[in-house]
Protein backbone atom coordinates (compact mmCIF):
# COMPACT_ATOMS: atom_id res chain seq x y z
CA UNK A 1 0.00 0.00 0.00
CA UNK A 2 1.29 3.45 -0.93
CA UNK A 3 0.15 6.90 0.18
CA UNK A 4 0.96 10.09 -1.72
CA UNK A 5 -0.07 13.70 -1.19
CA UNK A 6 -3.59 14.10 -2.53
CA UNK A 7 -4.72 16.64 -5.10
CA UNK A 8 -7.71 18.93 -4.48
CA UNK A 9 -9.59 17.02 -7.16
CA UNK A 10 -8.97 13.67 -5.42
CA UNK A 11 -9.97 15.12 -2.04
CA UNK A 12 -13.23 16.53 -3.37
CA UNK A 13 -14.16 13.37 -5.27
CA UNK A 14 -13.42 11.00 -2.37
CA UNK A 15 -15.16 13.15 0.25
CA UNK A 16 -18.29 13.50 -1.88
CA UNK A 17 -18.43 9.88 -3.08
CA UNK A 18 -16.94 7.75 -0.29
CA UNK A 19 -17.79 9.54 2.99
CA UNK A 20 -21.23 9.63 4.60
CA UNK A 21 -21.01 13.39 5.33
CA UNK A 22 -20.70 14.20 1.61
CA UNK A 23 -18.87 17.43 2.42
CA UNK A 24 -15.29 18.54 1.87
CA UNK A 25 -13.59 19.75 5.06
CA UNK A 26 -10.91 22.43 5.18
CA UNK A 27 -7.73 20.46 4.60
CA UNK A 28 -4.20 21.18 5.82
CA UNK A 29 -2.71 17.99 4.38
CA UNK A 30 -4.20 14.92 2.72
CA UNK A 31 -3.00 11.63 1.31
CA UNK A 32 -4.30 9.51 -1.53
CA UNK A 33 -4.30 5.79 -0.76
CA UNK A 34 -3.25 3.27 -3.43
CA UNK A 35 -3.50 -0.51 -2.98
CA UNK A 36 -0.97 -3.14 -4.13
CA UNK A 37 -2.53 -3.11 -7.62
CA UNK A 38 -1.89 0.67 -7.70
CA UNK A 39 -5.66 1.34 -7.69
CA UNK A 40 -6.67 4.62 -6.09
CA UNK A 41 -8.75 3.91 -2.96
CA UNK A 42 -9.61 7.40 -1.73
CA UNK A 43 -8.10 9.89 0.70
CA UNK A 44 -7.26 10.50 4.34
CA UNK A 45 -7.41 14.19 5.27
CA UNK A 46 -6.17 16.26 8.20
CA UNK A 47 -7.12 19.83 9.03
CA UNK A 48 -6.91 22.45 11.77
CA UNK A 49 -10.41 21.63 13.02
CA UNK A 50 -13.49 23.76 13.33
CA UNK A 51 -12.39 25.10 16.71
CA UNK A 52 -9.12 27.04 16.97
CA UNK A 53 -9.02 26.19 20.69
CA UNK A 54 -9.06 22.45 20.04
CA UNK A 55 -5.50 22.04 21.33
CA UNK A 56 -5.84 24.36 24.34
CA UNK A 57 -6.61 21.59 26.84
CA UNK A 58 -3.34 19.92 25.76
CA UNK A 59 -1.39 23.21 26.04
CA UNK A 60 -0.99 23.31 22.25
CA UNK A 61 -1.45 26.15 19.79
CA UNK A 62 -2.61 26.19 16.16
CA UNK A 63 -0.02 24.37 14.08
CA UNK A 64 0.88 21.99 16.90
CA UNK A 65 -2.13 19.72 16.37
CA UNK A 66 -4.22 18.46 13.48
CA UNK A 67 -7.64 16.90 13.35
CA UNK A 68 -8.20 13.80 11.26
CA UNK A 69 -11.16 15.14 9.29
CA UNK A 70 -11.94 12.40 6.73
CA UNK A 71 -11.19 8.79 5.93
CA UNK A 72 -12.94 8.75 2.58
CA UNK A 73 -12.05 5.33 1.18
CA UNK A 74 -13.82 3.09 -1.32
CA UNK A 75 -12.98 -0.23 0.39
CA UNK A 76 -10.40 -1.43 -2.14
CA UNK A 77 -7.50 -0.83 0.28
CA UNK A 78 -5.96 -3.97 1.76
CA UNK A 79 -6.12 -2.65 5.32
CA UNK A 80 -7.78 0.51 6.63
CA UNK A 81 -5.69 0.45 9.81
CA UNK A 82 -2.47 0.14 7.80
CA UNK A 83 -3.53 3.10 5.61
CA UNK A 84 -4.23 5.11 8.78
CA UNK A 85 -0.85 4.17 10.31
CA UNK A 86 1.02 5.19 7.17
CA UNK A 87 -0.88 8.51 7.02
CA UNK A 88 0.00 9.22 10.65
CA UNK A 89 3.71 8.57 9.98
CA UNK A 90 3.55 10.86 6.93
CA UNK A 91 1.98 13.66 8.97
CA UNK A 92 4.80 13.34 11.50
CA UNK A 93 7.37 13.53 8.67
CA UNK A 94 5.71 16.28 6.58
CA UNK A 95 4.39 18.44 9.44
CA UNK A 96 7.21 18.52 12.03
CA UNK A 97 5.50 21.12 14.25
CA UNK A 98 2.45 18.87 14.77
CA UNK A 99 2.63 17.13 18.15
CA UNK A 100 -0.86 15.67 18.48
CA UNK A 101 -3.59 14.22 16.27
CA UNK A 102 -7.22 14.56 17.32
CA UNK A 103 -10.25 12.82 15.86
CA UNK A 104 -13.90 12.11 16.53
CA UNK A 105 -16.16 9.13 16.06
CA UNK A 106 -19.74 10.18 15.25
CA UNK A 107 -22.23 8.64 17.68
CA UNK A 108 -25.08 9.51 15.32
CA UNK A 109 -23.54 7.19 12.72
CA UNK A 110 -23.10 4.48 15.38
CA UNK A 111 -19.30 4.88 15.19
CA UNK A 112 -17.27 3.75 18.18
CA UNK A 113 -13.81 4.60 16.89
CA UNK A 114 -12.84 1.06 15.92
CA UNK A 115 -10.14 2.33 13.53
CA UNK A 116 -8.65 4.51 16.29
CA UNK A 117 -8.68 1.61 18.70
CA UNK A 118 -6.95 -0.59 16.09
CA UNK A 119 -4.21 2.02 15.61
CA UNK A 120 -3.57 2.70 19.33
CA UNK A 121 -5.18 6.10 19.75
CA UNK A 122 -6.33 7.14 23.21
CA UNK A 123 -10.07 7.49 23.89
CA UNK A 124 -10.46 10.63 26.04
CA UNK A 125 -14.03 11.91 25.96
CA UNK A 126 -17.61 11.37 24.94
CA UNK A 127 -19.79 14.40 24.39
CA UNK A 128 -23.36 15.30 23.69
CA UNK A 129 -24.11 17.84 21.01
CA UNK A 130 -26.10 21.04 21.11
CA UNK A 131 -26.38 21.09 17.30
CA UNK A 132 -29.05 19.69 15.01
CA UNK A 133 -29.03 17.52 11.90
CA UNK A 134 -31.57 16.92 9.16
CA UNK A 135 -32.67 13.74 7.39
CA UNK A 136 -32.22 14.39 3.68
CA UNK A 137 -31.94 11.98 0.75
CA UNK A 138 -31.88 8.96 3.06
CA UNK A 139 -29.15 10.20 5.44
CA UNK A 140 -28.76 12.28 8.59
CA UNK A 141 -26.69 15.34 7.65
CA UNK A 142 -25.09 18.30 9.39
CA UNK A 143 -27.40 21.32 9.40
CA UNK A 144 -25.01 23.24 7.09
CA UNK A 145 -26.30 21.27 4.10
CA UNK A 146 -29.65 23.08 4.34
CA UNK A 147 -28.16 26.47 3.43
CA UNK A 148 -28.39 25.56 -0.25
CA UNK A 149 -32.03 24.39 -0.09
CA UNK A 150 -35.21 26.30 -0.79
CA UNK A 151 -37.66 27.21 1.98
CA UNK A 152 -40.05 24.49 0.75
CA UNK A 153 -37.30 21.84 0.78
CA UNK A 154 -36.25 22.83 4.31
CA UNK A 155 -39.86 22.53 5.51
CA UNK A 156 -39.99 18.87 4.44
CA UNK A 157 -36.85 17.87 6.33
CA UNK A 158 -37.05 15.91 9.58
CA UNK A 159 -34.73 17.45 12.21
CA UNK A 160 -33.22 16.02 15.39
CA UNK A 161 -30.58 16.87 17.96
CA UNK A 162 -27.15 15.56 17.01
CA UNK A 163 -25.91 12.55 18.90
CA UNK A 164 -22.49 13.85 19.86
CA UNK A 165 -18.99 12.52 19.39
CA UNK A 166 -16.39 10.20 20.85
CA UNK A 167 -12.99 11.91 21.02
CA UNK A 168 -9.64 10.24 20.38
CA UNK A 169 -6.09 11.61 20.49
CA UNK A 170 -2.72 10.31 19.29
CA UNK A 171 0.64 11.83 20.31
CA UNK A 172 3.18 12.32 17.53
CA UNK A 173 5.55 13.84 20.10
CA UNK A 174 6.59 11.26 22.72
CA UNK A 175 6.65 14.01 25.36
CA UNK A 176 2.82 14.06 25.17
CA UNK A 177 2.50 10.32 25.84
CA UNK A 178 2.17 10.69 29.66
CA UNK A 179 -0.56 13.32 29.21
CA UNK A 180 -2.44 11.12 26.75
CA UNK A 181 -2.16 8.13 29.07
CA UNK A 182 -3.43 10.17 32.04
CA UNK A 183 -6.51 11.31 30.05
CA UNK A 184 -7.20 7.88 28.56
CA UNK A 185 -10.46 6.06 29.32
CA UNK A 186 -11.65 2.56 28.56
CA UNK A 187 -12.59 2.14 24.89
CA UNK A 188 -16.32 2.34 24.15
CA UNK A 189 -17.68 -0.88 22.71
CA UNK A 190 -20.78 -1.78 20.77
CA UNK A 191 -23.36 -3.48 22.94
CA UNK A 192 -24.00 -7.01 21.76
CA UNK A 193 -27.64 -7.91 21.26
CA UNK A 194 -28.75 -11.08 23.02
Amino acid sequence: MILRKASRKAIKYACMKFHYAETVPIVAIAYSVFNKKNEWCGVITFGYGANCYLGKSYDLQQGQFLELTRMALNGKQESTSKAMSIAMRLVKKNCPTVKLLISYADKGQNHYGTIYQATNWFFVDESESSGIEGFYKGKWRHDRFASSLTKEQKARIKWRKKSGKRKYIFPLDKKLLPLCQSLSKKFPKKCSKT
